[in-house]
């Protein structure tokens, strides 16, 4: 007789050194899981709504979430797709060159990512003439990717599952995990499966949001259920450190609000971390980024932006003006939720993505629309949930601007545009 797995765990221990003082910070209230949409009003009585809180390591300096989904129902069937952004697509063609170039692929090399999504990272090495494989959980997506030709086997990234693709597919000049390291709760396993990819002279590369931005900016809506981490350079020294990882190069990048690619090589290969990557790590220790206190300023800014926001919003509709939203984003529906911004306020939201349109948003319930609605409904104020891609909305809905329309973006403090 097999036992149900238990949807939802709290963690009591870090879940990059292990250790057990875990100061909380800010807790965002009982949430919806942030991808979790719904198909009719008949489901909104029976939605879960889980805990939703933020910690800081006192000992490696990780922030990160003691409230633990089931990846399974998380990630089996996903409703996000990296190919619907024209930023993104820049991105991936970027990180490509760079890793191409690094390591100076051909032909006869692998790239492996871990959590590839429908493939469009991988493209990129395919029109470069390089073998490639994605490792891609949720079966939808990864259907998607292997229709556009993208080969790509359906299931975790695990060790084992690294143990056995290797096997089939052989050794991996560089195994890339991109915005996904945030989303395992075991990290430095995580890592080691990575390492234990590679072939001899291979990388890993992995790309996060960063807490510089995340603090800074107020960036407090990327907090969800799939994010069960938020990466200093200090923690992922201290999580490679664990995972036989010396990291020898550290890019800044502006994608999801400000993120950080990190370059790592086996420890057999390179005995200590670049000392380049020490000083910045050094230089974020000096600003606070690795301290309570500085977590505790965050999190009065964070209500300060809740009270703002919603003040905007009601006196705009006070004033007889009519609102709207553009994205439904995962960080979209933590701010609807954690400001309480439902359909009384702002009665729907638009989106490009054909795998969200027609649902309703978790939590408040906003309908999904397709974009072309905004200008076909031209509300006076349009709140751009997805603001990390805010000029590229902006552009792209040219024509609601030009008969009148303006933009609100929410984060790091509320704004008209």
């Amino acid at each position: 007789m097999t036992t149900a797995r238990a949807l939802h765990h709290r963690r009591s221990t870090c879940r990059g050194c292990g250790g057990t003082k875990l100061a909380s910070f800010l807790h965002l209230g009982e949430t919806a899981l942030a991808n979790a949409f719904l198909r009719s009003e008949a489901e909104f009585a029976a939605e879960k709504r889980f805990p939703l809180e933020v910690v800081i390591c006192s000992e490696c300096s990780l922030v990160q979430l003691v409230d633990v989904i089931d990846p399974e129902a998380l990630f089996s069937n996903y409703l996000y797709v990296t190919g619907t952004s024209d930023t993104m697509k820049v991105h991936n063609a970027e990180y490509a060159q760079t890793i191409c170039g690094l390591l100076g692929l051909g032909p006869n090399d692998l790239v492996v990512e871990a959590a590839s999504n429908d493939g469009s990272l991988l493209k990129h090495f395919l029109a470069r003439g390089v073998r490639v494989l994605g490792v891609e959980p949720a079966t939808n997506i990864a259907a998607k990717a292997n229709a556009d030709g993208v080969r790509t086997a359906n299931e975790f990234f695990t060790t084992a599952s690294a143990r056995s693709l290797r096997t089939q597919y052989g050794a991996a000049a560089a195994v890339i995990a991109n915005n996904v390291l945030a989303h395992v709760d075991e990290p430095v396993k995580f890592l080691a499966a990575a390492k234990a990819f590679l072939r001899p002279g291979g990388v890993v590369s992995v790309e996060a949001p960063y807490i510089e931005e995340f603090v800074e900016k107020n960036e407090y809506d990327t907090v969800y259920h799939e994010h069960l981490c938020y990466f200093s350079i200090s923690a992922l020294l201290a999580i490679c450190e664990r995972a036989g990882l010396r990291i020898f190069r550290v890019d800044r990048k502006t994608v999801h609000g400000g993120s950080i690619r990190m370059y790592a090589k086996a420890v057999e290969e390179a005995h200590e971390h670049a000392p380049a990557v020490l000083e910045l790590a050094r230089a974020e220790r000096g600003r606070g980024f690795t301290s309570l206190a500085r977590m505790q300023t965050l999190a009065r800014a964070v209500d300060k932006q809740k009270s703002d926001l919603l003040a905007l919003l009601r006196r705009l509709k006070s004033e007889g003006k009519t609102l709207g939203a553009y994205g439904a984003p995962a960080k979209g529906n933590t701010l609807l939720n954690f400001c309480g911004i439902g359909t009384d306020l702002v009665p729907f939201t638009v989106d490009k993505s054909p795998l969200k349109v027609g649902l309703f948003t978790p939590g408040m319930h906003l309908p999904v629309y397709h974009a072309d609605e905004l200008a076909k409904r031209r509300p006076d104020y349009c709140l751009i949930l997805a603001w990390n891609f805010a000029d590229e909305i902006m552009r792209q809905q040219a024509a609601y601007r030009e008969a009148g329309g303006r933009f609100i973006v929410p984060i790091p403090t509320p704004r008209i545009v």
